[in-house]
Parts: structure tokens; C-alpha cells; sequence
């Protein structure tokens, strides 16, 4: 039983270097293999350099775009503040003029209709008290 033991172990022992070996040429493998996969990712870097570069180039040009825009419609709502202020106040002074002439009309045919009342007044005093002047 000994024996079969010591086998056993024997037999572990050397499963367990060929193992080790195996591990050793595949990390000699598997270390060139990374080697080549970083040659390959340092040409993909070039590449994706190359990417980076162009958006970055979108970047800048639509952030230049944005900028300009922003400075033309700031402009432009001046502008147009401006013009509404402009407008706004000439529409107020149209319509003052236009209530200032109603109040003059109405002011006017006031008087008249004070005049009116007044000669209706004497006309009806004259008619209540008649004097006789004969």
C-alpha cells in the first residue's frame, strides 16, 4: 500500500511539472503573442490617434459654430429689442394722441351740450314765467 501511495504521488509529482512546463511554453507563447498584439495595438493607437484627432477637429469647429452663433443672435435680439422698444413706444404715443383727441371731442361736445342746456334752460324759464309787455 506503501507503494501504491508512493505511486500515486510519483504520478501527481509528474503531472504537476509537465503542467508547470506546459505553463511555461504557453506564457512564452501567450508572452509573444501579447508582444504582437501591442505592435498591432500600437498601430491601432496611430489609427485611433487619427480618430481622436478628426472629432476633436469636429469639436472645436462646432463649439466655433455655437460661439458665432450665439454673438449673431445676441446681435440680433438687440437689434430686435431695440426695435420692439422703438415700436412699443410709438404705439404708445398713437394711442395717447388718439385718447387726447377723444378727450378733446368729448370736452367739446360737452360745452355745446352746456350751451344747449343753458338756452334750453332760459328757453323753458321764459315759457314758465311770460311777461307781458304790452
Amino acid at each position: 500500500m506503501e507503494n501504491e501511495a508512493d505511486e500515486i504521488l510519483t504520478k501527481r509529482m509528474k503531472l504537476g511539472m509537465e503542467e508547470k512546463e506546459l505553463a511555461v511554453r504557453d506564457g512564452t507563447a501567450l508572452e509573444i503573442v501579447g508582444k504582437e498584439e501591442t505592435e498591432t495595438n500600437t498601430l491601432g493607437s496611430e489609427e485611433m490617434e487619427l480618430n481622436i484627432a478628426h472629432i476633436v477637429e469636429k469639436i472645436e469647429h462646432f463649439t466655433q459654430m455655437v460661439s458665432e452663433l450665439l454673438e449673431s443672435g445676441k446681435t440680433m435680439f438687440k437689434e430686435m429689442s431695440h426695435e420692439f422698444e422703438e415700436r412699443l413706444i410709438m404705439i404708445h404715443k398713437e394711442k395717447m394722441e388718439k385718447w387726447q383727441e377723444e378727450i378733446r371731442e368729448l370736452r367739446m361736445l360737452d360745452a355745446s351740450n352746456e350751451e344747449d342746456n343753458a338756452i334750453l334752460h332760459n328757453a323753458r324759464y321764459l315759457l314758465q314765467n311770460p311777461q307781458i309787455d304790452s
